[in-house]
């Protein structure tokens, strides 16, 4: 067969734009509630990340669960939604591994190039064949959290569970668990029913029941800044002004807590960090074929309280923290 010039310009224009094409990345990323502020703030670490993934080709859908209380069966379905649509990455938090473990090894089966972000931790993504962890080491985080209190010069901590069984969850409360007994205190973990996640009043009649009932506490953790809110208010309503308050993550009324006094610290694993770079470390894997030696890409954990809390309010005032 004979090419003329515009055969072939017409063919290498079709190469071009087929490769171009099969270099674009589609990219699912699962996620909390929409009523969940700290997800929130991954989503902005996705809308922040998501042009350059636009710009060479590709697209990010954020697939969000409704609420939890259907936690794991939710989670596992937004795995198979992703891999029906037939993405290119996922980035997915191995919070329940029994039950997500099986759904991400068909993800990776099916092709698919996956990060795990927030939990799940370096050991479980070279288990499933993920590329990398983007996110805070949880056990690591608590027993931060557990060595703070324990320096403060609290006994007896208990740590507030919304979501027992949660692999990063139990983590974070066996790591404070750890720290405290390392610092010559105690701790122990408060599970409640996963219904009482982003109930602010079953959690403060919870943790105000148990200050009453044990008056030797003198610390609570929570393992969500919304909850630290609920405690608060427990706290608060018991009468017991000297229990001390802590809490994983953070927001706006609990950074107005340290800023006050009231709070006396919050345990950073900068969400928006996690998002922005796991997607775009994702989308750089998938288009160009980079690969990062950092394994895991750690983004916490940070203390904030009285001595730093003006430079993160300042992060605050930009969405990012």
């Amino acid at each position: 067969m004979k090419f003329t010039w515009l055969t072939k310009v017409l063919a290498t224009t079709a190469l071009v734009t087929a490769a171009t094409s099969a270099m674009a990345a589609d990219i699912a990323v699962i996620g909390g509630s929409n009523d969940d502020a700290f997800w929130n703030i991954i989503k902005k670490g996705i809308d922040d990340a998501t042009p350059a993934v636009v710009a060479n080709g590709g697209s990010v859908n954020y697939l969000r669960l409704q609420n939890y209380d259907n936690f794991a069966p939710d989670v596992v379905q937004l795995i198979r939604t992703a891999i029906s649509q037939d993405v290119d990455g996922l980035v997915i938090p191995d919070w329940v591994t029994e039950a997500e473990d099986p759904a991400i090894k068909d993800a990776v089966a099916a092709g698919i190039t996956v990060i795990l972000m927030n939990a799940g931790g370096a050991d479980k993504a070279k288990e499933l064949g993920a590329i990398n962890y983007v996110g805070s080491d949880e056990y690591v985080a608590g027993q931060a959290g557990g060595a703070y209190f324990a320096k403060a010069g609290q006994k007896h901590v208990i740590c507030v569970n919304t979501l027992p069984g949660a692999a990063n969850t139990e983590a974070r409360c066996k790591g404070v668990a750890d720290g405290m007994v390392a610092g010559g205190g105690a701790a122990e973990q408060l599970p409640l029913p996963t219904t009482s996640f982003g109930d602010p009043t079953a959690v403060a009649e919870a943790i105000k029941a148990t200050l009453l009932k044990d008056t030797t506490i003198d610390g609570v953790i929570t393992i969500s800044a919304g909850d630290a809110d609920s405690a608060a208010t427990g706290i608060q309503q018991s009468g017991l002004t000297t229990v001390s308050l802590g809490s994983f993550d953070m927001n706006g009324a609990g950074l107005d807590r340290i800023k006050g006094g009231t709070q006396a610290f919050a345990i950073d694993q900068q969400p928006y960090l996690q998002s922005y770079l796991a997607v775009s470390l994702l989308a750089s894997a998938i288009d160009f074929g980079t690969s990062l030696p950092t394994f895991p890409v750690l983004t916490g954990p940070g203390i904030v309280d009285a001595s730093n809390i003006d430079a993160t309010l300042a992060g605050v005032s930009k969405g990012a923290r």
